[in-house]
């Protein structure tokens, strides 16, 4: 266990690579940024595949509590169409440094970390690939910073422009609070049952023990229950900015399965996103679609985009 100080004297811990080694179908080098501004001494990793000079760039964000092994189907698909494809992992999460305090992590927090990473690696003509808080957070970026984003592959998230009430949520967030040592592979499970015990236990691999495991305790806290939480009134202008200024190309697809970001809610977005066009429908997908069909979702959005090959 390593531990090290970040800025305010808040302890955060770096999972020991071994922890990595040999996981199935995630042969992708690791690479890493540090001290941007505003998270002096502390290490974010990214998956960074395909030609670095690449026009096209998709950026794929993963919600909660998965990380970039999430897109270990996609990445190669879209790699294989001539994009450069960038996979971060939300501090907290994956091979990032993950703060012990569960009170570092708020919604501007990472949304903040996200922008800044975009504008480090000088991010450009990006398809922006989301999915459950990958898009919560994810779909209020473009409006910052309009000129970079290109292309939208939306499937299973939401947009928080106002309090939650969904009971499926309920019990996931009941599910998260279980037990201080979340159960990693029975989420991953429970709301994607394709997964199999070896694919969960790779999901699992980020967080040796509870005390990694801040992050993925805090994500459903902070979703609104109130009109003045944190991040509504960002994602207000998010929804504001789908339905008038968006001027991109949009691709939906749907795990009609999820019973919590599934059809009612994807449908309800859609909406709003100027130039959506009907989704494609997994049928057999849970909440965690991306493992159902990643190479279907990502084959059939570069057909959309004009970008397939072949």
């Amino acid at each position: 266990m390593t531990k090290f100080k970040i800025a305010h004297m808040t302890k955060a811990l770096r999972t020991p690579d071994a922890r990595f080694e040999a996981l199935s179908d995630y042969p992708f080098d690791p690479h890493y940024v540090e001290d941007l501004l505003g998270y002096e001494g502390l290490r974010g990793h990214y998956v960074d595949e395909g030609d670095p000079n690449a026009e096209e760039v998709f950026l794929c964000l993963h919600g909660e509590p998965s990380w970039s092994y999430i897109y270990r189907k996609m990445i190669p698909v879209f790699v294989g169409a001539g994009a450069r494809v960038i996979a971060p992992d939300w501090l907290g999460f994956g091979k990032s440094d993950k703060p012990v305090d569960d009170e570092a992590y708020s919604f501007h927090w990472h949304r903040n970390y996200m922008l800044a990473l975009i504008k480090h690696l000088d991010l450009r003509n990006i398809t922006l690939v989301v999915q459950d808080w990958g898009g919560v957070l994810g779909l209020t970026l473009p409006q910052e910073m309009p000129e970079r984003f290109k292309r939208l592959l939306i499937m299973n998230t939401g947009l928080m422009a106002g309090p939650v009430n969904i009971p499926a949520f309920d019990e996931w967030q009941a599910d998260i609070d279980s037990d201080p040592d979340v159960p990693i592979e029975f989420i991953m499970q429970k709301n994607e049952p394709s997964i199999t015990e070896t694919i969960a236990q790779a999901y699992a691999a980020p967080f040796p023990d509870q005390t990694y495991k801040a992050g993925v305790r805090k994500f459903p806290y902070l979703i609104a229950r109130s009109m003045d939480a944190p991040g509504v009134d960002t994602s207000q202008q998010a929804a504001g900015f789908w339905s008038t200024q968006w001027t991109g190309q949009s691709f939906m697809a749907i795990g009609m399965k999820d019973k919590m970001l599934g059809p009612g809610v994807m449908n309800h977005i859609r909406t709003f996103i100027k130039g959506c066009p009907e989704p494609l429908e997994i049928a057999e997908g849970g909440h965690f679609v991306q493992e159902t069909a990643g190479p279907l979702i990502a084959q059939k959005a570069l057909e959309r985009f004009g970008l397939a090959k072949g």
